[in-house]
């Protein structure tokens, strides 16, 4: 491992001229020509035909991106918002049939039997899927939600409440829920649920237009329902509907009740006879919450430290992100909601965005998605873009799995053993606690896109139903009903990338188990972390966490083993 080189050189240019910008469709559309056109009369030609298609595809993924990336980080230039509305509309629908057409002559080529099987099963699998889904009637419905997906960011980037007379963005202001002040919490609580109620029916229309719209896409493509339409779209190849059922059931079972034993003894530490929504991250009188940083300059610099300390290529990785700007990192108005790191197929260093308030939470938001760019390092020696383009079953892993490791090296955020101590126990019920929430957004989905003409009181009574199956009934929320109601409008998945969640359990377990093995010997555990992550998409996801040596597993039995894990380490701090 310490033989790996952050030092990631932009992929040279063999088919676009070095100088080649997106602009318009018009200066694309000869490269698309021309690639459908040529002829390919060897496996050489074929493997050369997709190296070009690759860089073609890397160019224009990272133009959208930047777009993205530009736009989110200020939703208040229309221009930005117009240059990202302009690829939707504009460049991606006329490039989408293309893309199917090449689909198609790749298929059709009587040299892919001579590709490498081990390296391209997985890339053709995931271009047979793309084929079966395509239908020209969706282009301009898949441009609409793109655009109206958007609309998510600028309605909730926009929300602020005023506490202490200064005004502060809800990722600001949820600092304050861990004060010790009682009152105040509950201030900034009735605040914020009042702020996010203002918007309820406009979140609530976008959220209507965006299922049925969503509906008909998978109507369009032949399927009952936009679920079944989306497992497929999202390559899910290795498990099924019903295995999510049971993954629910399993939460319900084996991590609500510890959840119930987190919160109880939250109650407990407070002294409170009734535990309210605004306690349940808070400290008791005379405990400051922890802040590990201040500035955002502060958390990648100690960020940086950190990764450093698992291995040099971990902290090289953020090194160079931070050479090249690639980090937005604190929370201010006029930005977009939310967290993530952006790949950048053509460069290869990715970016990460977020709304860092310094707060523990962004600490582990941090280096979460550090382990998502350290996946991106290790992935961009892959000859084609779709190899790149790992699942996110995965992915996730990379991420949770980081937060893990690094808790080793926190000291480098907390000099005091008792904060440091706190820091590590918060992460680790937090390992726990994020579970029911998992199965809260990902069953809500589930009947919302079986159910795509319900009724708004029909999503917030099944909404409801739903969130008492997972919330076990330790916090009072009499009096905030109406904020309850909506509680699903805080997630953005729901609205910008629907279905992706249920990932983050699955994940989550596979980083519990890495952890596992990183207590049991650190360095095995590392390589067999690398080892994962380089192979990106050219193996299905039981072979990747073969390669991690953890088991792709989310039966009752194995969430019992892996709970039972975490529980016991919590009791050792």
């Amino acid at each position: 491992m310490d033989k790996l080189s952050a030092d990631i050189k932009k992929l040279p240019r063999t088919f676009l001229p070095e100088d080649f910008k997106v602009t318009t469709w018009d200066t694309l559309q000869p490269y698309f020509e021309a690639l459908k056109e040529r002829k390919i009369n060897s496996v050489s030609d074929l493997e050369k035909w997709l190296k070009d298609m690759s860089e073609l595809e890397a160019v224009i993924s990272e133009d959208a991106c930047w777009r993205q990336i530009r736009m989110t980080c200020d939703i208040t230039d229309k221009s930005l918002e117009e240059a990202f509305a302009y690829f939707c509309m504009e460049i991606q629908p006329k490039l989408q049939p293309y893309a199917d057409a090449l689909n198609k002559k790749l298929l059709e080529s009587p040299f892919v039997k001579e590709l490498d099987p081990d390296l391209y099963k997985t890339y053709l699998r995931n271009v047979e899927k793309q084929v079966k889904l395509f239908r020209e009637e969706n282009i301009p419905i898949q441009a609409e939600l793109s655009v109206m997906a958007q609309q998510y960011g600028a309605i909730a980037g926009k929300m602020t409440i005023k506490v202490k007379d200064q005004e502060y963005t809800l990722q600001q202001a949820a600092k304050f829920l861990e004060n010790s002040d009682r009152s105040l919490r509950e201030e900034v609580f009735t605040k914020t649920g009042a702020r996010r109620l203002e918007d309820r029916k406009a979140l609530d229309d976008l959220y209507t237009g965006l299922i049925l719209k969503r509906d008909q896409v998978a109507k369009n493509a032949g399927f009952a329902n936009y679920r079944d339409y989306k497992f497929e779209e999202l390559g899910r190849f290795d498990y099924t509907k019903e295995d999510a059922f049971q993954f629910h059931e399993a939460i319900k079972a084996h991590i609500v009740p510890l959840v119930q034993q987190i919160l109880e003894k939250q109650k407990a530490k407070l002294q409170l006879d009734t535990l309210r929504p605004w306690d349940t991250e808070a400290e008791p009188a005379g405990v400051k919450p922890l802040e590990p940083f201040h500035t955002g300059e502060e958390l990648v610099n100690k960020a940086i430290a950190t990764f450093d300390e698992l291995g040099p290529f971990f902290g090289n990785c953020l090194r160079v992100m931070k050479q090249m700007g690639r980090f937005d990192l604190e929370s201010r108005n006029g930005k977009a909601p939310g967290g993530y790191n952006c790949p950048l197929a053509e460069t290869g260093v990715p970016f990460i965005f977020m709304n860092a308030a310094g707060q523990m939470k962004d600490l582990t938001t941090m280096v979460h998605e550090g382990g998502h760019a350290v996946h991106s390092f290790l992935s961009h020696h892959l000859a084609l873009s779709a190899f790149k383009e790992y699942p996110m079953e995965i992915a996730e892993v990379a991420s949770m799995s980081m937060e893990l490791f690094t808790m080793d090296y926190w000291n480098i955020f907390f000099d005091d053993e008792t904060q440091l101590r706190r820091a590590r126990l918060q992460q680790l019920e937090r390992a726990i606690t994020i579970f029911p929430w998992i199965a809260t957004i990902d069953k809500f989905q589930h009947w919302i896109y079986e159910h795509p003409q319900h009724t708004i009181e029909e999503r917030t009574a099944k909404w409801l139903e739903i969130l008492n199956e997972f919330s076990p009934a330790v916090v009072d929320w009499s009096g905030h009903e109406d904020y309850r109601a909506i509680t699903w409008q805080k997630q953005l998945h729901l609205f910008e990338v629907p279905f992706y969640y249920i990932e983050y359990g699955i994940a989550q377990l596979g980083a519990i188990a890495m952890w596992k093995q990183f207590k049991e010997d650190k360095t095995q555990a590392l390589d067999n972390y690398v080892q994962a992550l380089s192979l990106g998409n050219t193996k299905t996801l039981p072979e990747l966490y073969k390669a991690a040596g953890i088991k792709f597993d989310f039966s009752p039995a194995y969430v019992k083993e892996l709970a039972d894990f975490v529980k016991a380490e919590i009791e050792k701090i």
